[in-house]
C-alpha cells in the first residue's frame, strides 16, 4: 500500500537537515500526491524555507520540555501511514513511535545498545558513521522501501531579498570564516592573506557568519584588516538569502559547517577547508553527483565536480575527534598548519588566474 501520510524525522544541525533533502526529494518523487511532513528542531527550519517537496514543517525546542513534548506527542499520535527516522538516538526514535505504526529507520551498529529498536521498527538497517557518506546513508533507508534514490540536495529558498543582494553587483567571493565549533576553525592570518589575494585579483570579498556575538566578532576581526570595500555581511542573511547569495559568487570558500553544505548545494565552485572531520562521512556533497557511493575519499586533498576539499596534513588526519586537545573548544594542528598557498592555488586552479 502506498503511504498517503508520511513523517521524516531529522533532528540535528543545520548542514544534517539540509542532507536529508535528498531522501525528501526522493519521497516526492516517488509519492507525488502523498502528505510528506518534517520534524526538526525549531533551530534548523531556516535550512528548509521554500522546500517544495513539503508539506507541513513540524519543530520542538532542540532542549524540550515535557510540555513541548506532550503537546508533540499528541499532535503525532498515530497521524502518519510512515515514519522515517534518519538517526538512531532514543529522542526521534520515540516521535517515531507515537507517529506510525509503520516505522523505518537506522538503529545503532551494536545490537547490545539498540535491540530494542529492531523490535520495534518495521524496517532497519545499521547506521555507519564511518564509512558510507551521510546523503548516501538516508537514501539507504529509502531501500527498505524500495524508493528509487534522488541524489539532489535542496536549498532553501526566498522570493523577498534583502537590499545588501540586490546591489551587489561586482565579481565577488564569499568567505566564511566562523564554524560552531573551534576545533574547526582556520587561522585569522590565514584569512586575512586569502582576502588581500582575492582583493588582488580584482575581487570583491564578501564575509558572512551567523548572529551569534562570538562569530559576529570573529568576523569583524578579520573584516578589519582586509581591504575597505570588504563587505561585512554576518547576521545580516537568512539561509534561504544565503542561498541567493552563494549562487551568484564566483567562489566560495568555508570551512567545516552546514553553510559550506549549502554552498555545494548552490553549485558555486567551493573550496572546504578541512581538518579532523572525516570527508568520507561528512565532505559537501558534491553539486550533480549521482553515484551511488562516497564521493570523497578518507584521505588527501581532492576534487569532485564543484568542490575542492582541502585537507590537513597532519599524520593523523582524520581523527574524528573534536580537535587535540579533545574538546569543541580546542585548536586543531593540522588545520592551524594549513598553509594559505595550498588555498592560492586551488584558487588560481578554480579562477584560471
Amino acid at each position: 500500500m502506498m503511504p498517503q501520510k508520511i513523517l521524516v524525522i531529522a533532528m540535528r544541525y543545520l548542514g544534517d537537515v539540509l542532507l536529508t533533502t535528498p531522501l525528501i526529494r526522493s519521497l516526492r518523487l516517488a509519492y507525488p500526491d502523498a502528505q510528506i511532513d518534517i520534524l526538526v528542531y525549531a533551530n534548523t527550519t531556516a535550512m528548509l524555507e521554500g522546500n517544495p517537496d513539503i508539506n507541513q514543517l513540524i519543530s520542538v525546542p532542540s532542549k524540550a520540555k515535557l510540555k513541548d513534548n506532550w503537546a508533540l506527542f499528541r499532535q503525532l499520535a498515530r497521524s502518519y501511514d510512515l515514519a522515517i527516522t534518519t538517526q538512531c538516538g532514543d529522542r526521534p526514535f520515540l516521535y517515531s513511535l507515537f507517529a506510525s505504526s509503520t516505522r523505518i529507520g537506522v538503529v545503532p551498529p551494536k545490537p547490545e545498545t539498540g535491540w530494542w529498536k529492531r523490535y520495534f521498527l518495521h524496517r532497519w538497517l545499521e547506521f555507519d558513521d564511518n564509512n558510507t557518506h551521510t546523503v548516501l546513508q538516508h537514501l539507504k533507508v529509502l531501500s527498505l522501501i524500495d524508493v528509487p534514490p534522488c541524489f539532489e540536495l535542496v536549498p532553501p529558498e526566498t522570493t523577498e531579498y534583502s537590499p545588501l543582494l540586490r546591489n551587489l553587483t561586482e565579481n565577488y567571493v564569499v568567505l566564511h570564516t566562523h564554524p560552531q565549533w573551534t576545533y574547526k576553525q582556520w587561522t585569522v592570518s590565514g584569512w586575512v592573506e586569502i582576502g588581500h589575494y582575492l582583493h588582488q585579483q580584482g575581487l570583491k570579498l564578501v564575509l558572512t557568519g551567523g548572529a551569534g556575538q562570538v562569530e559576529l566578532d570573529h568576523v569583524a576581526t578579520i573584516a578589519q584588516q582586509l581591504p575597505a570595500n570588504t563587505l561585512n555581511l554576518a547576521g545580516q542573511l537568512s539561509l534561504a538569502e544565503m542561498t541567493t547569495l552563494l549562487g551568484n559568487a564566483l567562489l566560495y570558500i568555508g570551512l567545516d559547517t552546514g553553510i559550506t553544505h549549502l554552498a555545494a548545494a548552490t553549485g558555486v565552485p567551493v573550496i572546504a577547508l578541512y581538518g579532523p572531520t572525516n570527508p568520507v562521512k561528512w565532505s559537501p556533497f558534491p553539486y550533480g553527483f549521482t553515484e551511488n557511493k562516497n564521493p570523497f575519499a578518507k584521505v588527501g586533498s581532492q576534487t569532485v565536480n564543484n568542490i575542492h576539499l582541502l585537507q590537513g596534513e597532519k599524520f593523523c588526519v582524520p581523527c574524528h575527534l573534536e580537535g587535540c586537545d579533545r574538546h569543541q573548544a580546542s585548536r586543531s594542528d593540522c588545520l592551524d598548519s594549513l598553509s594559505s598557498e595550498r588555498v592560492k592555488a586551488a584558487i588560481r586552479l578554480i579562477l584560471n588566474k
